[in-house]
């Protein structure tokens, strides 16, 4: 197998332009949308490409659309506000894409790649690397394989005493080629002074008439330039094009967060059974038990325990707290140090202070809970009228007995209670009792009539 040089940052002072190709119709995807826009861990393909090219280094991103070019070009803009859209109108080629970005190619750059954005696992150091390896000599181009478990319908590379000779496509491989394992990743860089004239010589003599990116190689060593190949493990280049594949790059990214997370000091229980965002923060001496969803914006400070079937989405978790089992945290959840959150919590665009506790089948919704609170089981706070919601404030070392409705908006005061069963209406003084709960009635004997009349 090809080794690829130690790993590095891109090449020091030198400009790069991206071109990410997103022109494919993506139509095996079944979809609405386009192809490159579909999420693995809560990031677009797309977005997941331009993070990595501009980690390696890249000044300028052009990204190659054909079908619904403005919700690309929007989701560009989120991660590389420098990205420029360029339009494949019709689909002859990669060469072809490549070219619709002639007049960015035009302005001049050291170092060029050619990327892929439905090949959304490519880390950034391996870009960082490609652009390194341009550096040597008269080489013009690198190309980027892997070393495939079934080589079967790849294009192989072709090399010879280091360098690379060719990309032969499988059809037209000799038998002695079909042998090697080293295939054709579709990835490359080229030397910025030379890939336009490179580029603009490839032809579409073959069967598809299509124009290839990979008859770059052939044309620049026919002018005296050098070519490199470069592998990376196969997981790396997976190539999405339908609901499967996608699957499958998501178990891949998975695992990837899910090892850093652990390296980085979390404890995962059960980790396959842990699902992970691009952008989950979880610091050391976090514990995750099995079967918790951790969506977009979380992050769990040091100690905290995250307890089975638990779902978190744009939330924090203090340090010490505890979440679940069974609880759900919505955005806007901001919890504090040594907080408990039990079963069948739910949680949205509440503030929870240091020490208190909600342990049981609660909503608490658009409320601020103070220090040391203890919220009753069954206690919700009615934050929506049918028009607009409404904040609930709750003071220091309260006490909200059981199946409590706090009926926003309304402030409850420190060390006040709240008896149980009460729907609070107006604010509560601190250190008040409340009561909003009609007077019990007793009437002796009642049942057993009832069930006399009734068993006749």
């Amino acid at each position: 197998m090809l080794a690829a040089p130690p790993l590095g940052s891109g090449r020091a002072g030198r400009t790069c332009l991206a071109i990410v190709l997103a022109a494919g119709e993506g139509t095996r995807m079944r979809s609405a949308r386009s192809k490159v826009l579909h999420k693995l861990a809560g990031r677009t393909m797309l977005a997941h490409v331009l993070t990595a090219v501009v980690a390696a280094g890249a000044d300028a991103v052009a990204v190659v659309a054909g079908g619904d070019p403005e919700a690309i070009a929007a989701e560009a803009k989120t991660v590389a506000p420098q990205a420029e859209l360029a339009i494949q109108a019709e689909r002859l080629g990669t060469a072809h894409a490549a070219l619709a970005a002639r007049h960015v190619i035009a302005r001049g750059y050291d170092d060029i790649l050619i990327v892929f954005a439905d090949t959304p696992l490519v880390r950034p150091q391996t870009f960082a690397e490609m652009r390194k390896a341009l550096a040597a000599g008269r080489r013009a181009v690198v190309a980027l394989g892997f070393e495939a478990r079934d080589p079967t319908g790849y294009g192989r590379l072709i090399v010879a005493d280091g360098a690379l000779i060719a990309i032969r496509e499988d059809r037209d491989a000799s038998d002695e080629e079909r042998k090697l394992r080293i295939c054709n990743a579709g990835l490359m860089a080229l030397d910025g002074a030379k890939a336009l004239a490179l580029l603009e010589a490839v032809g579409c003599a073959n069967s598809k008439g299509e124009y290839y990116l990979t008859d770059v190689v052939a044309i620049a060593r026919s002018r005296g330039l050098e070519a490199r190949a470069l592998a990376v493990d196969e997981s790396e280049v997976r190539g999405v094009n339908d609901r499967v594949q996608l699957a499958a790059a998501e178990a891949i990214l998975q695992r990837r967060l899910r090892e850093k997370a652990m390296l980085n000091g979390a404890s995962l229980i059960d980790p396959e059974s842990v699902t992970l965002s691009f952008d989950t923060i979880l610091e050391r001496d976090v514990v995750v038990e099995p079967h918790v969803v951790f969506g977009l914006g979380v992050s769990v400070a040091e100690g905290a325990v995250i307890r089975s079937f638990s779902h978190l989405e744009g939330a924090v978790v203090g340090p010490k707290t505890t979440i679940g089992p069974f609880a759900r945290l919505r955005p806007g959840t901001d919890l504090g140090p040594n907080v408990h959150i039990g079963n069948f919590v739910e949680l949205k665009a509440a503030k929870v202070e240091a020490g208190a506790k909600i342990n049981h089948l609660s909503y608490i919704g658009d409320a601020v809970i103070g220090a040391k609170t203890n919220i009753g089981a069954g206690t919700i706070t009615c934050n929506y009228d049918g028009f607009g919601k409404f904040r609930t404030e709750i003071g220091e070392g309260a006490f909200i007995g059981s199946n409590s409705a706090l009926v926003a908006p309304v402030k409850i005061g420190a060390g006040a209670y709240v008896g149980s069963g009460s729907v609070i209406t107006a604010d509560v003084a601190p250190d008040a009792l409340a009561l909003g709960r009609a007077v019990q009635v007793e009437k002796v004997g009642w049942a057993k009539a009832f069930r006399s009349r009734n068993q006749k």
